[in-house]
């Protein structure tokens, strides 16, 4: 009976292929890695024959070996460079089944061997930033790579892939938007939803778009480049400030919000279709401003809430509300049961009077506020919080931290409303279905 780990051939009516046998997260089907570094699947029925070439603990073996020996990449003069800047996450890891552990592949070596195409397209430079999950984030790392970016734009390099987990690559993206003022090349952010090891990895496509997109585009500013639809065809290339990870496991989470995808690229033929005609193009020179207000939060409006979560903020340099509807909180007493809410207007003006700057988001994801509609909206307006307007709660965290570390309050007052990278629409367009 074979074990993953093993060398195994499969015989089916069609052919017949050799790999290493993977784990299979599904019933009835048998997964392996192939020699080129891609996976694929059988169903037990599709497979006549199953052998066992060599088993594992020799694989082992072989496997320390061939990393004793493996040599540096010689740089290949002709093709662009581009240097994957890693933070851990799916996109560079996978599990070695010759040794049972999951790894992470971070040298361009190892890079190669998990995405073999990408030798044809560009020539790989690689640096570890931080290995962690990206729940870790905190506003110091997005300095830490901001600096990393200003190193190798110095050393020369066409293009940056940041490397990163999912679960908060678009805020990543949106606060690098902001750091990086101007750039004189793209930089990328890519993910993978699905492990490097799984049939239906993302992984290598997300990867190989990004760097057509980056070898063959005048785009110079931050984006994100992941699957546009769930099928291997498309990658998008999205805004980084109005793009929500909008499902937990589909490979086309990563949606545009009030906005529109910057380009597709096509996978099969690697062509490249501009959506928008205004984007950020590549500039002369790297301006970045890398500093970020550590005392910045995110309060989310919910039913049942107390004073205490808001006067918690006092103190802060800056807070961000995620409030109901067109940008509400809970003040207002319509019946005894809601007594306590005579106590949360006042928390909030003293979170303000103690020099926190306070701006009003929706957790609405479509759409944006408008605090003139409702009473509720006026009397938040008059204790001196500020609109946010169509601004993702997530973007206008980034940003509001981004303004008080490099500007004084007054300004980041100022400019905290103001559209400074597509993270707020001057105007809303009607569509008839605002999810595709």
């Amino acid at each position: 009976m074979p074990h993953p780990g093993d060398s195994v051939k499969i015989t089916t009516e069609k052919d017949t292929l050799e790999g290493i046998l993977l784990p299979s997260f599904e019933k009835g089907v048998i997964l392996i890695k192939l020699k080129n570094g891609y996976n694929i699947g059988f169903t037990e029925k599709e497979i006549k024959k199953i052998e066992v070439l060599q088993g594992r603990e020799q694989n082992k073996e072989e496997g320390k070996n061939e990393k004793k020996e493996r040599r540096e990449l010689k740089k290949n003069t002709v093709l662009p460079t581009i240097v994957i800047l890693h933070t851990g996450g799916t996109i560079a890891s996978k599990v070695d089944y010759r040794t049972g552990g999951v790894t992470s592949a971070f040298s361009p070596e190892e890079l190669i061997s998990l995405f073999p195409e990408l030798a044809k397209i560009v020539h790989i430079e690689s640096e570890l930033v931080a290995q962690m999950w990206s729940d870790d984030l905190r506003f110091a790392h997005f300095t830490l790579i901001a600096q990393a970016i200003e190193r190798w734009v110095k050393k020369g390099v066409q293009g940056i892939i940041i490397g990163m987990g999912t679960d908060n690559l678009a805020v990543a993206a949106a606060a690098l938007s902001f750091t990086v003022e101007k750039s004189p090349i793209p930089i990328l952010f890519v993910g993978a939803q699905r492990s490097s090891d799984r049939g239906s990895s993302d992984a290598a496509m997300n990867l190989i778009c990004a760097a057509e997109f980056i070898t063959k585009t005048d785009f110079g500013g931050v984006g994100i480049c992941m699957h546009g639809t769930s099928s291997d065809d498309v990658c998008a290339i999205l805004p980084a400030t109005k793009t929500y990870k909008l499902h937990s496991s589909r490979r086309d989470a990563f949606q545009p919000v009030n906005d529109e995808a910057i380009a597709t690229v096509n996978y099969q033929n690697k062509e490249i279709t501009f959506n928008k005609k205004e984007y950020q193009k590549r500039e002369e020179l790297l301006i970045v401003k890398p500093k970020m207000e550590e005392k910045v939060g995110l309060l989310k409006i919910h039913i049942n809430m107390f004073p205490e979560q808001f006067s918690f903020f006092k103190g802060f340099k800056g807070l961000i509300i995620e409030g109901t509807g067109l940008g509400h909180t809970p003040g207002q007493v319509p019946n005894e049961l809601c007594e306590i809410h005579k106590k949360i207007y006042p928390a909030i003006k003293e979170v303000i009077d103690s020099g926190c700057i306070v701006v009003m988001t929706t957790q609405c994801l479509f759409g944006g506020i408008n605090m003139n509609v409702y009473s509720k909206g006026r009397d938040l307006l008059e204790l001196g919080v500020i609109p946010g307007r169509d601004m993702l709660a997530n973007t206008a965290l980034v940003k509001l931290a981004w303004l008080l570390g490099n500007y004084s309050r007054t300004e980041a007052e100022k400019l905290i409303g103001q559209n400074l990278r597509g993270e707020i629409n001057e105007r809303l367009k009607y569509e008839e279905s605002f999810i595709e």
